[in-house]
């Protein structure tokens, strides 16, 4: 069963195709404007769904409902040929694009309806062009790109032509009508203008919550007798929602009223065209024009994804999966450790350098290890480490002098040097750093105990101190959450890296999201702990 996560795993591999070809075809400019336009139209991929209807249909309602949030507002009336697309941000913000090139803006979710409603913007005065409303939902780090078109049933022409204009972007319509009132005659002037072009088309009929099912019953033979008698067998199919019970029941994790809203049904249908229509349209196209031009370049090496046994039935849109996992923090352990050693360093240099006493003690320790010599010399001034360092210097120097002129055997005088050298067991801060390690650790397995769903608040853990806290647990069945958890974190930092990737290749890197841009250190980091952080455990 292929699902947008395999969908988007396939493209993956083509990129890699792609670069492996690139490594044949460095000076071959023509190819390379090839290989470029192949990436551009990889990096470039997303599903366009557009939304139509009449105002107070409830559009917002039934894109949070399939999104699963309840953050896109609602009744609020749009504004002359403004489009309002909504795709994924790493954090929630709106952006605004203006007419003839103007700069674009910033600005929170909250301050949309000043762009886009006729109460703010009348006329559109402002000469938005369009508002991207950019929110973490899975569903759109996936690929799918909704888009709001202006209401229908205006009196002003320029509302039906701005959607009739964007008709060729859209891969396919959802035109939302209602029970109450359905089908209306600017509907179906959409839904005729789709069929025509080819592009599909589901007809979302709202709200069969107001009304009772003989009357649900009826409106939906209604529709669906006019649609065959129009369209016979190209007829859109029809779907009953109750966009606000779908919404309710995502939020409180209700399965029997999500059943209930009838929203399954459309996610499935939708998610199902989305594989088909890409894997058909678009992955098998780029598929044959990468083979050819491997081919072509002689790379019988490069491994170009075979798309044709890939299963395209059962496919739902992923609204829960990967949730809670665009904000998740950096190590715990690891912050633990910096604060440690650079709260114990910003006292350690000040007094290292107006202590005799502590330079004689550093001195017998054999100073600090070699990464904290380096971090103290971070915080240390010239003038705090020539007064702080000498004793040390001397103290090695009277001990080499001792192994020059003494008659010991070459491993002898080995073992006397090592000696001389702090090691992990007497660096002061790699002991306060291993205390702070097992004190963070053990904070872990308190909050854990108290509340399993505490999992959730936990930043991601490096692997170096992953060992740490898994050896602090009390029970097994934590354990698991644990690492069940981390293996989705890293699975998904591998997903952001892999996109980062090939919008760099495709020379679009402006397309990335804040994730995909700070993958490669959140990538380090949890593979070997923070840059500047020893891990005690792994010493």
């Amino acid at each position: 069963m292929m699902d947008l996560k395999q969908y988007e795993a396939v493209k993956f591999e083509l990129a890699q195709a792609l670069r492996s070809i690139g490594a044949r075809i460095k000076e071959d400019r023509a190819r390379r404007e090839r290989l470029h336009e192949l990436f551009v139209r990889l990096a470039e991929d997303r599903f366009n769904l557009a939304v139509v209807g009449r105002f107070s249909r409830g559009k917002s309602s039934l894109m949070n409902a399939i999104i699963g949030t309840n953050r896109l507002p609602t009744g609020v009336l749009p504004v002359t040929s403004v489009i309002t697309a909504v795709a994924y941000g790493s954090h929630e913000e709106v952006v605004i694009r203006f007419q003839r090139d103007r700069v674009e803006s910033r600005v929170p979710l909250a301050a949309l309806p000043e762009y886009t409603s006729q109460r703010y913007n009348p006329g559109n005065v402002r000469r938005v062009r369009e508002a991207e409303v950019r929110l973490p939902a899975e569903i759109l780090r996936r690929g799918f790109h909704f888009v709001d078109t202006p209401g229908l049933a205006s009196t002003i022409a320029e509302n039906t032509r701005t959607t009739e204009e964007f008709l060729p972007e859209a891969d396919a319509f959802v035109v939302v009508t209602s029970h109450e009132s359905p089908l209306s005659e600017e509907e179906m002037d959409v839904i005729r203008a789709a069929v025509v072009s080819d592009r599909r088309t589901f007809v979302v009929v709202n709200k069969h919550d107001a009304v009772s099912a003989a009357e649900r019953s009826e409106s939906l033979l209604f529709i669906r007798r006019h649609l065959e008698r129009l369209f016979g067998p190209d007829a859109p199919s029809v779907f009953s929602v109750s966009a606000r019970d779908a919404l309710e029941a995502k939020l409180h994790g209700d399965p029997q009223a999500l059943e209930a809203s009838g929203i399954g049904p459309l996610e499935e249908a939708l998610g199902r065209f989305l594989l088909e229509h890409k894997r058909d349209e678009f992955l098998l196209h780029l598929e044959e024009r990468i083979a050819e031009l491997a081919r072509e370049v002689g790379g019988a090496d490069t491994q170009v994804p075979a798309l044709g046994s890939i299963a395209q039935t059962g496919a739902m849109l992923p609204t829960e999966a990967g949730a809670g996992l665009s904000e998740v923090g950096g190590c715990e352990i690891c912050a633990a450790v910096f604060d440690a050693w650079f709260d114990l360093l910003r006292v350690f240099q000040q007094e290292l350098a107006d202590s005799p006493e502590r330079q004689r003690a550093h001195a017998e320790r054999g100073g600090l290890c070699g990464l904290h010599t380096w971090q103290y010399a971070s915080l240390a001034s010239t003038h705090g480490i020539c007064t702080g360092y000498p004793a040390l210097l001397e103290r090695l120097s009277k001990g080499l002098h001792e192994a020059a002129g003494s008659p010991l055997a070459l491993r002898e005088i080995e073992q006397k040097i090592r000696a001389l050298l702090p090691g992990s067991g007497r660096c002061e801060v790699c002991e306060a750093c291993r205390a702070a390690e097992r004190k963070a650790a053990q904070r872990i397995r308190e909050r854990l105990a108290r509340e399993p769903v505490q999992l959730e608040s936990l930043g991601a853990i490096c692997m170096p101190h992953l060992p740490l806290v898994i050896e602090c647990l009390e029970d097994v069945a934590s354990a698991r959450r644990l690492l069940a958890r981390q293996a989705r974190i890293l699975e998904r930092i591998s997903e952001d890296m892999r996109r980062y990737a090939t919008k760099h290749d495709a020379l679009r890197r402006d397309l990335g999201s804040e994730e995909e841009i700070t993958a490669a250190e959140r990538a380090l980091s949890l593979v070997a702990g923070h840059r500047r952080v020893h891990s005690a455990a792994g010493k």
